[in-house]
């Protein structure tokens, strides 16, 4: 199973690395694609050597500027795309189907070919035009996912939440079984 794994530039860097680890854990290929501003972002948010630590988790990296990569192309066999975290400015490309850079254009064959794309779009507050672009990708056959912490999952800590956003949007690609912690409900407590 081979998988696409764009990182832009918006901040939440970490749902990157922590996206590759699931991925990994599914016997996934990864072929990854990092805008410039990601690269800034990861080192910024997630430490110096992140980038190198999130290419090592992947099969191949693919120029940002090779749009004539096998990921270019509907014809290679791909399981779909997840963009994490997603610009507004990858967005907006995707929505207007631009394929001005490998990350647009990847995400524009998922579309185009049926296939899964999961879109972490990162940002706050939203503009309408962020929202009319997040609508069109949607009505492309998109996933637009906001990162939005589980809060009812109680997290301890930052990275808890990271992993279950992050679980969440592989399992929204229907790889494997998920792998995201569920919600229970309210369960009636247990009397003697």
């Amino acid at each position: 199973m081979r998988v696409i794994l764009g990182v832009s530039g918006a901040s939440g860097a970490a749902l990157a690395v922590e996206a590759a680890h699931h991925l990994r854990a599914l016997d996934a290929r990864i072929d990854l694609v990092v805008s410039a501003a990601a690269e800034r972002t990861l080192a910024a948010e997630c430490g110096p050597g992140a980038l190198t630590g999130l290419i090592a988790l992947c099969d191949h990296r693919h120029d940002l500027r090779d749009v004539g990569a096998v990921i270019a192309s509907g014809s290679t066999p791909v399981a779909g795309m997840l963009v994490a975290p997603c610009s507004m400015r990858s967005l907006a490309a995707i929505s207007l189907g631009l394929d001005d850079n490998l990350l647009t254009r990847a995400a524009g064959v998922q579309l185009k070919e049926r296939r899964p794309l999961v879109l972490l779009a990162r940002e706050a507050p939203l503009t309408l035009a962020h929202l009319r672009n997040m609508a069109a990708v949607t009505e492309m056959g998109g996933i637009v996912m906001p990162p939005v912490p589980a809060f009812y999952m109680r997290p301890e800590t930052t990275a808890e939440i990271v992993q279950q956003i992050a679980a969440r949007a592989v399992d929204l690609m229907r790889l494997g079984l998920p792998v995201a912690q569920a919600w229970m409900g309210d369960c009636p407590q247990e009397t003697g």
